[in-house]
């Protein structure tokens, strides 16, 4: 039985964008869990400790399994990125981290 993946983004945005990153990372959650094996996503603003002049948010995707995280990785992930720089150029940054259950 294969188990389900988190998939980690964080994100730090300039605090003068907080408003129009945080509308379209509303939207673009929501994107994220119309692709295949995306089961759900939480999202968080982090409070400290945050770089100064930025706003910070950590978005957990679980998706049903590795197979799936690879097949986002290898289809979708360019294309989902790209939206981001489209928007908010290098005004952001984005780190991942990807968790399996021990």
């Amino acid at each position: 039985m294969s188990q389900q993946i988190i998939y980690e983004v964080n994100l730090s945005v300039d605090r003068e964008l907080e408003n129009d990153y945080s509308d379209w990372l509303q939207r673009h959650v929501q994107q994220m869990l119309g692709l295949p094996g995306f089961v759900t996503a939480t999202s968080h603003r982090i409070s400290e400790p945050v770089p100064e002049g930025k706003v910070c948010w950590s978005v957990h995707y679980v998706l049903e399994n590795q197979a799936a995280l690879d097949h986002y990785l290898q289809t979708y992930a360019q294309q989902m990125r790209e939206d981001g720089i489209k928007h908010f150029g290098d005004r952001f940054t984005a780190s991942r981290r990807i968790y399996q259950a021990c």
